[in-house]
């Protein structure tokens, strides 16, 4: 049985990012950025206004101006602007020669035809400096970025529309057991439903991964090592879910070995989730994940999340946060590091939830977080600090 961290150094080591492609920039988000980006162009690319107003000369603020023209937002200024003038401008537009302040609108008087006086307040220069965000030339993205929404606005600034991109990792997932039916399927005496795989379907997609359904794999060895056979060939990562342990029906090990597929390690000192089965196929990695479904949805978090990222090319980081305890909390074993459900109050303080063990996903419904105990690690009192994972949105 090997620990946690050298469990995820087996899952990452020698992991390459996928290939790369160009995608549309309006499908690009979430995606792993594969180049530097440098700046096409000084931002802002001029002088330009930051507020509606009266651009001027600071020395003649406490004068009566005239306004000698208008200056819309992508027009180009006509006149400089002398002693004693001022010219009307808009947000976004270009200042005008001459100019070293732009009046607020609202803190100025209307002294008759085209002409303003300042009437007191804000007399900040209000205009942003030509290349004052980037110089031309800047490195203003790097590959590994994994790409939001700001860094979306980044590429359209720069006239980016086919950014390179890593692939997204093809998911195969598939559960094993006899007693398992579709979700649509009524049950019977002894059947229950499969949601582990529809589960493992929605964290990869969470994970900006690429999921495909293998369906339920009967308790019968021929049938497992077909299904693992057909997924290796297609796939980055297979999930299978259940046969992992030791039952009789347990064939998951058995079919990877009669295939000479190497388990790098078949347990791992995590509660839940300690009959945990790594193998790896040429490129592909193989999770045989416990069928509990709070085992495999935390064993997806930790060990599957991690492996997707670097595929994609984006470095792998465990996202946990020192956060107060909100109560005194005590575990009667603590053999294992121990993974929990867990809220955050509106004291900003960890509070445990109703759980009953590795069955009970209907707790993660009321959880925000995931608490981690370290092994021999008894008792928390209230207020001492613990590491929380949160639960992505």
């Amino acid at each position: 049985m090997i620990t946690l961290t050298e469990a995820l150094h087996e899952i990452l080591n020698g992991v390459v990012p996928l290939e790369t492609e160009r995608e549309q920039l309006e499908r690009a988000l979430f995606r792993v950025l594969a180049e530097d980006i440098y700046s096409d162009s000084d931002m802002p690319p001029f002088d330009k206004a930051a507020v509606d107003g009266f651009a001027c000369r600071r020395s003649d603020i406490g004068d009566t101006l005239q306004v000698i023209e208008t200056i819309a937002a992508g027009q180009v200024p006509q006149k400089s602007v002398g002693q004693g003038e001022c010219s009307r401008i808009m947000t976004g537009a270009i200042l005008p020669k001459g100019a070293d302040l732009v009046l607020m609108l609202e803190h100025t008087l209307d002294c008759g035809p085209e002409k303003i006086r300042f009437s007191g307040g804000d007399s900040h220069t209000n205009f942003a400096l030509k290349g004052e965000e980037v110089k031309k030339g800047d490195l203003i993205l790097s590959a590994g970025t994994h790409l939001l929404p700001q860094h979306i606005a980044i590429l359209a600034s720069q006239g980016i529309t086919l950014p390179l991109v890593s692939k997204k990792p093809r998911v195969a997932i598939m559960s094993t057991g006899d007693e398992l039916v579709e979700p649509g399927v009524a049950t019977r005496l002894g059947q229950i439903r499969n949601s582990n795989a529809y589960q493992l379907m929605a964290q990869t997609q969470q994970a900006h991964a690429t999921p495909v359904y293998h369906g339920i794999i009967a308790d019968h060895l021929e049938a497992t090592v077909v299904a693992i056979q057909e997924a290796v060939a297609k796939s980055d990562i297979i999930l299978i879910s259940g046969g992992v342990s030791t039952g009789d029906f347990d064939l998951v090990p058995q079919a990877l070995r009669s295939q000479n597929i190497e388990i790098l390690f078949h347990k791992v000192a995590i509660k839940p989730g300690k009959p945990t089965v790594f193998a790896r196929a040429g490129k592909c990695s193989i999770f045989g994940l416990p069928g509990n479904p709070v085992s495999s949805f935390i064993n997806f978090e930790i060990f599957v999340k991690p492996l997707i990222s670097k595929l994609m090319g984006n470095l792998p980081h465990q996202q946990e946060f020192l956060i107060p305890m909100g109560v005194d909390f005590s575990r009667k074993k603590y053999d294992r590091l121990e993974f929990l459900p867990v809220s955050i109050d509106a004291q900003g303080a960890v509070q445990p939830v109703v759980y009953h063990g590795s069955a009970h996903i209907h707790a993660f419904c009321q959880a925000t977080g995931i608490m981690s105990i370290p092994q021999g690690k008894q008792t928390i009192s209230k207020g001492e600090l613990v590491y929380v994972r949160p639960i992505s949105s």
